[in-house]
């Protein structure tokens, strides 16, 4: 090497001297020792200022969110609101002790220890965040709770900061159980279910309450995946990794002395149940829960009061009698029509309505064919006419107002009136002459026959005999709703509106010895923060025992050998009254056992509901009256939710039995002095309130003698009802005749 050489090599060796000992100089321990502790201040610093800065915000919306969930009466679920959110938040009390040990177990055995926050799998996650991993894990209970109740989703540094500060300030201001209450009814548990309840609902169809050991550590187990570990859309990889998970978690419990070594032998994988389809609003459900809906009105829970969600409502409904009503109306009308080939049977709606005689609790209820594709509810409507169905209640204010005949005598069942078709009324500043089902003549019978055959002619005059208001005001008693009901003659026929649930509320009345029955369907209302009571119907007397039973005992007779014998077996004792309303646009059905009271009608609806049409060809069956398909369905029914049968007697006291009179003197026939009939209509109004005693004067010329009982049986043969002929309600004839049908 050259001496040049030799002088640049010790120049470079002294520049890097140089530099090096600048560096030590640079860095020294005292400098890197301040350094790293003025970081930690500064950080800090950054942190006590981050955690003076962050509050504890407000619950997120949809942690708060909940559905409202109608259940039967037995507790079983029917429905969940539409909320968007399948949750039911319960409290902590409701949960066992060792389920709730197995979320700890499973997530944060330190829950109860520790001040609400996890330093390194809070590090972890920045890191993961930082790195773009995306999810990050290692967070304790309380920061999931704040993550769900809180804040969002969103994997970014600012959330997951703000998680750690509300978390150590929850923590501070919380009990540990409410942090863990607040978890379990946040977390996301896969099948759409938040919160335990839905959870265990969805998994294993029962309440949280019911939830064993083995339950639980599963539910805790699917919070590290749902979906993954979801039990029947695992993959064999999934379902090994969440019965490890699953075991995991009870070894946990076990290492806590939660659990013996002997309890976790015990324990087996407990497979959950297949997913269900969420509960809509197909079917009757939809009904259901419309009807419950418009109780809740009544009862001060408001529509704004259920969209906040969080509330139960126990129906007062049977699911096993619910089931047999949709069978029978199934069995009986739906699979005998042709909807989509017969213009007619498209048209056809049923409904029904079934009450406890001695509670009003509503215990099935059919709307209709399926909510979603006929939202009008059959059961509930008002549009339609009663019929014949009103007949009981004529008789009920004849013996409830001690009426008399235009001679003088007491009605009863035994009274005799005259049966001839088109008989103008006498008594009355209303002409009317109804004309009987099929214009078929009776001649003299009794009251009790008439009702067995629907005898139009017979209860026109028995309804100017009572009066039509004093008729009125025994039947709003009942429960008819005051809905176009003026009161003219013709009412006689049933030409209100009322719904099945209306009439079934009347029936019920009868049924229960005259005291009143309001059928309801709510049976419960409860929310976390309150329980509203159904407000108790009142029980009040709304006609007298021995009217009622009198008019039960003529109802019987209507089912054993009248128009209403299809409802008749000798499975159960019954009463009840057919009904057709004019020109066949509605057919009903009311009648009760002394255990069960249910009322059935078939609606002829056209026009998307805007327009009554006739049920005449109704699976080509002729003229659908009351008789026919509606008493079906109510015997298969009935059958079905009496369990087969029952012992049950009508007790009926002091039944009104009347007078034995002797037969009538026949009117001239319609023919040969035609008086113009009552045209009803919802302006009708009468000139002057009908006189309840005998017209001196009959308003009609060709009026025919007033009936007059004596004591001598009548002499006339009564002809014998024929099943089915006499089941018809009264449509006006063209032209101004007499009004045709029952």
């Amino acid at each position: 090497m050259g001496r040049a050489d030799a002088r640049r090599a010790q120049a470079r060796e002294a520049r890097r001297a140089a530099k090096s000992g600048g560096i030590r100089r640079l860095f020294t321990w005292k400098k890197l020792l301040g350094t790293f502790f003025g970081m930690i201040l500064l950080g800090m610093g950054a942190f006590g200022a981050l955690y003076l800065y962050v509050d504890v915000p407000a619950p997120n919306a949809l942690a708060e969110r909940q559905s409202n969930v109608y259940q039967y009466s037995d507790g079983t679920l029917l429905a969940r609101s539409n909320s968007g959110v399948n949750r039911q938040i319960v409290d902590l009390a409701q949960v066992p002790k060792d389920v709730q040990h197995t979320f700890v177990a499973a997530e944060n055995k330190t829950f109860y220890k520790d001040q609400g926050v996890d330093l390194k799998g809070t590090t972890r996650g920045l890191i993961n965040t930082l790195s773009g991993k995306g999810k990050q894990g290692g967070s304790t209970i309380t920061q999931q709770y704040v993550k769900n109740y809180y804040l969002t989703q969103d994997p970014t540094i600012s959330r997951k900061l703000q998680e750690l500060v509300i978390s150590l300030k929850v923590d501070q201001k919380q009990s540990k159980g409410q942090i863990l209450a607040g978890y379990i009814n946040t977390a996301y548990y896969g099948r759409g279910a938040s919160g335990i309840q839905a959870a265990a609902q969805a998994y294993y169809g029962i309440d949280a309450k019911d939830l064993n050991v083995s339950q639980g550590a599963y539910l805790a187990s699917l919070l590290q995946a749902p979906s993954q570990y979801d039990w029947a859309t695992a993959t064999d990889t999934g379902k090994r990794l969440v019965k490890d998970r699953w075991a995991y978690t009870l070894k946990n419990m076990v290492e806590m002395d939660w659990l013996s070594e002997a309890e976790r032998a015990k324990q087996e994988f407990p497979v959950p149940q297949k997913p269900k389809p969420a509960k809509g609003m197909e079917g009757q459900t939809g009904y259901l829960v419309e009807a419950v809906n418009k109780e809740l009105d009544k009862q001060g829970i408001s529509a704004e009061d259920r969209e906040a969600g969080g509330w139960t409502f126990t129906l007062t409904i049977d699911k096993k009698r619910q089931q047999q009503l949709e069978k029978s109306v199934e069995k009986e009308l739906e699979s005998k029509l042709d909807r989509e080939g017969s213009k007619v049977d498209a048209t056809v709606q049923a409904g029904a309505t079934s009450v406890d005689p001695k509670t009003g609790k509503v215990v099935a209820l059919y709307g209709g064919e399926d909510y979603v594709k006929h939202y009008i509810s059959n059961a509930t409507r008002q549009d339609y006419q009663p019929a014949s169905t009103f007949k009981p209640l004529v008789l009920a204010a004849a013996l409830e107002n001690e009426s008399k005949t235009q001679d003088g005598s007491l009605i009863g069942l035994n009274t005799v009136y005259d049966g001839t078709s088109k008989r103008p009324v006498v008594g009355s500043d209303t002409p009317f002459n109804p004309q009987n089902e099929d214009d078929r003549s009776y001649g003299p019978i009794s009251v009790q026959k008439a009702m067995n055959s629907s005898v139009n002619s017979v209860f026109a005059q028995m309804i100017v005999d009572v009066t039509p208001a004093a008729t009125k005001r025994t039947a709003l008693a009942l429960g008819v709703p005051d809905k176009n009901f003026p009161e003219r003659p013709a009412v006689t026929l049933g030409t209100m509106n009322a719904s099945t649930w209306d009439m079934a509320g009347v029936y019920a009345t009868l049924d229960n010895h005259g005291r009143k029955v309001t059928p309801h369907i709510l049976q419960s209302a409860e929310h976390r923060d309150r329980t509203v009571k159904p407000e108790a119907p009142k029980r009040e007397q709304a006609i007298s025992r021995a009217s009622a039973d009198t008019v039960t005992s003529a109802l019987t007779g209507v089912v054993r050998s009248g128009s209403g014998s299809a409802a008749n077996t000798s499975a159960y004792q019954a009463a009840g009254k057919t009904g057709t309303s004019e020109e066949n646009k509605a057919a009903w059905f009311a009648g009760y056992t002394p255990e069960l009271t249910t009322v059935v009608a078939l609606f002829g609806e056209g026009d998307g509901g805007r327009k009554q049409v006739s049920l005449t060809g109704t699976a080509n069956s002729g003229r659908a009256n009351g008789g026919g398909f509606p008493a079906r369905i109510w015997a298969d029914y009935t059958l079905g939710a009496l369990g087969g049968g029952s012992d049950a007697r009508f007790d009926l006291q002091d039944v009104e039995r009347g007078e034995v009179p002797a037969p009538p003197t026949p009117s001239k026939t319609p023919s040969e002095d035609p008086t113009p009939s009552e045209k009803p209509s919802p302006s009708d109004k009468p000139s002057e309130t009908p006189s309840e005693t005998p017209s001196e004067t009959p308003t009609t010329p060709s009026a025919p003698p007033t009936i007059t009982p004596s004591t001598t049986p009548p002499t006339s043969p009564e002809l014998p009802p024929q099943p089915g002929e006499s089941d018809g309600q009264p449509g006006e004839r063209p032209g101004g005749g007499g009004l045709l049908g029952e």
